[in-house]
């Protein structure tokens, strides 16, 4: 039995919607493990059935919109149906001299109430294990009951899930991934509000560590397991010239504003090929010089699409436990720095001045044939299939064509 969470507060139309997007991804991810099954969808609750309950609901856990997955015993939605496989659960569930508590819902069914329904359950499982007590505030066993339209519902335990929305829900947005903690979290964050993710990595070159792109593909490749059968992409720019450009000038205290605008620049170029809605960073506030709030401010301008900042507000500790949640915390990810950052950095730098660096560089040519470099890698269910060719990526300059 799967649960879902803010959906049920939407509209009718929009909360079918959303519950037709959900079970198609339940769906497809189930079949991608390879597990039969049958989906229901009665009002408040999405049903599976299937030969293997513990591996269903494992994995339909991971779903984006689920809020928990229990295996249940379904039974007619009355007192003594419902009391009759509380028993059993209670039985394999309470060990002697355990206590116990009953959880009771009632929806769409008439004749008692929630509590009336928790006490007959509660008497019944006493009178089947008389040495068991009851403890409604910290129970050693937990058993769940509910009575809805479609029937009776018996559990004791919840896995739960990622809630959010269910992926695809929301349009597509693009990501900037990099080989570091923050990035792939953020992207996750907006996957799991439904956005459809493409990534988008400056690759450094010979100014990047050598570790760097081994790194972005690895979390690219575990962040598509979590949208399984849903194919994800990823497009590599080459930065290398733009380093070149910036490490000639004789101030490099504004390297790190120069970067984060040019980035913001070729990745809007990008999701314009695309048709993405919005861009998408780690950035936090105050971590580090080039997201003080100043220099937010200066860099922000560089996007011709808005920008989404999920992180904007986290602490670093919050990060650092939700990357090794979702798996992409790597305790030693090897060489990923980038060899031109400035020792001292500006933490306010003016926007004139970075203005005027642009026009010196010729940032606008440069940003067009970064974008022009696009090399494409897809990972579907935790995999990279490879590099692609890469059609309608990418902005090729006068006389040069973009690499497939």
């Amino acid at each position: 039995m799967i649960r879902y969470g803010e959906i049920f507060l939407k509209s009718e139309p929009v909360k079918r919607r959303f519950i037709s997007m959900m079970v198609k991804n339940i769906g497809l991810t189930l079949e991608a493990e390879g597990l039969s099954h049958r989906i229901e969808a009665p009002r408040g609750r999405i049903l599976i059935f299937g030969d293997e309950p513990g591996r269903i609901a494992e994995v339909a856990a991971r779903t984006f919109g689920v809020v928990g997955a229990s295996i249940c015993t379904v039974t007619t939605a009355d007192i003594p149906g419902i009391s009759a496989a509380a028993e059993e659960r209670a039985e394999r569930c309470i060990l002697p001299g355990e206590s116990f508590a009953v959880r009771a819902r009632r929806s769409g069914v008439k004749g008692f109430s929630s509590q009336e329904l928790a006490a007959a359950v509660g008497s019944a499982i006493l009178n089947r294990i008389p040495e068991a007590t009851v403890d409604l505030t910290t129970p050693d066993c937990e058993i769940f009951v509910e009575a809805r339209e479609f029937g009776g519902l018996v559990y004791d335990e919840v896995i739960r899930g990622p809630g959010g929305l269910p992926y695809g829900t929301q349009g597509e947005v693009m990501g900037l991934l990099s080989a570091g903690i923050d990035s792939p979290v953020a992207s996750w964050l907006m996957m799991r509000r439904g956005c459809l993710m493409v990534h988008v990595h400056m690759r450094g070159g010979r100014f990047g560590g050598a570790d760097m792109e081994g790194t972005v593909l690895r979390h690219h490749a575990r962040l598509s397991a979590w949208i399984s059968a849903h194919p994800l992409d990823l497009l590599v720019v080459d930065m290398e010239p733009f380093f070149e450009a910036i490490t000639a000038l004789e101030e490099p205290r504004y390297r790190c504003i120069l970067c984060k605008r040019f980035m913001l620049r070729v990745a809007g170029i990008l999701a314009r090929e695309r048709g993405a809605h919005a861009l998408v960073n780690g950035d936090n506030l105050g971590q580090v010089a080039s997201q003080t709030l100043a220099n937010l401010a200066v860099v922000a301008p560089a996007a011709s699409i808005p920008v989404l900042r999920p992180l904007i507000g986290f602490d670093k500790e919050e990060i650092v436990e939700r990357a090794r949640a979702i798996g992409t915390f790597e305790a030693q990810p090897g060489d990923i720095g980038c060899a031109i950052a400035p020792r001292h950095p500006s933490v306010a730098a003016p926007a004139t001045t970075i203005a005027q660096i642009e026009e010196k560089i010729g940032v606008d040519d440069l940003a067009v044939r970064a974008a022009g470099t696009v090399r494409r890698y897809r990972a579907k269910n935790g995999v990279i299939e490879g590099e692609a060719q890469t059609p309608g990526f990418g902005v090729s300059p006068p006389g040069r064509s973009h690499r497939g």
